[in-house]
């Protein structure tokens, strides 16, 4: 068996639900919301299958756990040692067990040392269109030794008899005592993630976005603008007419300076006075009559 791969193969392969609609357990659980399956130990879970068309002759359906982790993939999930000698089972270092079909084989590939387990391919019951398998996970998440709390991925894989892949699907896998306490927490937890992304992403969006137009102001201004218009070009012509009545007096005021400038000059004679007492003034250089 080579190396698993994770990504989703659906050329013949599809898993319509991984946990069955129509079976109700307390002990299964399936989050369509994280693709996470959540199961009591030792309990078995029942896996639906639904293929798009009919595989080869003698297919099997082959399910592999392995970490999720980048750091822990390369390690082999197996069950812790507790568990282990508690179980008197051949295939007791198994993880996945099939219940209720006794042809189902278990492997342990020589250089990997993954373990897998196998059952022959039926085909879906009169009046059905799905095949469903058991699985039991036997032991749990939170175990020393073991898996010690890393989290794990079931894959299942549509082979044919040398070992072609027709189709892939995984899931994650969380084995504990309270499956629904734990489903509902996970996903109020991703939830709360979500929402906490959400809100960062709009304070920054907010943060960094151009101040919205005021819209308001521009709507204002629209109708207010013919009215601000006429109130200037009143005001202006009231200014024009004080400036006209200014500049019209100036021009009167120095045209009058103008004219006046312009105008000669009247010389006036004076007159000598006559002396009160009949005698004539004498001017410079005549004689009187007694001389």
């Amino acid at each position: 068996m080579a190396e698993p791969i994770y990504s989703i193969h659906t050329v013949y392969f599809d898993i319509q639900s991984v946990l069955a609609h129509n079976v109700i357990v307390s002990h299964s659980e399936y989050s369509e919301q994280l693709n996470k399956l959540y199961c009591q130990l030792a309990k078995t879970s029942p896996i639906e299958v639904l293929v798009s068309k009919e595989p080869p002759q003698g297919a099997v359906l082959r399910a592999t756990a392995v970490y999720k982790k980048t750091e822990h993939v390369a390690d082999v999930v197996r069950r812790c040692p507790h568990h282990q000698n508690e179980d008197p089972a051949e295939h007791r270092s198994h993880l996945i067990r099939v219940e209720g079909n006794q042809r189902a084989q278990y492997f342990e590939d020589l250089h990997t040392k993954r373990q897998s387990v196998t059952v022959p391919y039926e085909p879906p019951q009169l009046g059905s269109e799905i095949t469903t398998i058991l699985l039991s996970f036997m032991c749990n998440s939170s175990c020393m030794g073991g898996m010690n709390r890393r989290p794990i991925l079931t894959i299942l894989t549509l082979e044919t008899p040398e070992g072609l892949v027709l189709g892939r699907r995984c899931f994650e896998v969380r084995i504990c005592a309270c499956p629904g306490r734990d489903r509902k927490t996970e996903e109020d937890n991703k939830q709360k993630k979500e929402n906490n992304v959400k809100e960062v992403k709009k304070r920054s969006m907010l943060m960094f976005a151009p101040p919205a137009p005021d819209t308001t102001s521009t709507k204002k201004s629209k109708g207010t603008s013919s009215a601000e218009e006429e109130e200037k070009e009143v005001r202006g012509r009231e200014r024009y007419e004080w400036l006209k009545k200014i500049n019209d007096g100036l021009e009167l005021v120095i045209l009058l300076s103008l004219h006046s400038k312009s105008k000669p000059k009247l010389s006036v004679k004076q007159e000598v006075p006559v002396p009160s007492t009949g005698k004539r003034l004498m001017h410079r250089g005549e004689r009187s009559d007694s001389d």
